[in-house]
């Protein structure tokens, strides 16, 4: 049972490995530095569980992820009708940052809010 805790706990950490995998596979360039140094990083957060970097990575990535939303919906004014193609950039965009800032909030109160109670 408590490995299936340590599990869970560790879940957001995981989640926000492979989003990173996808945007650094999805952006066809094999040096990427921020997605190696996020990779890294959150790797090293499994092994380390430091409560500022765990607060600061998901932040950076809601940040970002926010950014990208608007940038997204920029994109999409670009398009003269809203046909099939805006449809499924829309769908994919907004699924992939959304859950992307879930998962970020989800690491953020497992840091900010557990840590504390485990700490007392």
């Amino acid at each position: 049972m408590k490995k299936l805790q340590h599990i869970l706990l560790q879940a957001p950490e995981y989640l926000l490995i492979i989003a990173v995998a996808f945007y650094w596979v999805s952006t066809a360039n094999l040096f990427n530095p921020f997605a190696i140094t996020l990779i890294i990083g959150l790797i090293l957060q499994i092994k380390f569980e430091n409560k500022v970097i765990g607060i600061t990575i998901p932040v950076l990535l809601i940040l970002v992820s926010a950014f990208l939303i608007l940038a997204l919906f920029s994109e999409l004014n670009e398009f003269p009708t809203f046909n099939e193609e805006a449809r499924k950039l829309l769908i994919i965009g907004l699924s992939y940052f959304i859950v992307t800032m879930i998962i970020s909030g989800l690491m953020i109160i497992k840091y900010a809010i557990l840590k504390d109670k485990n700490t007392h």
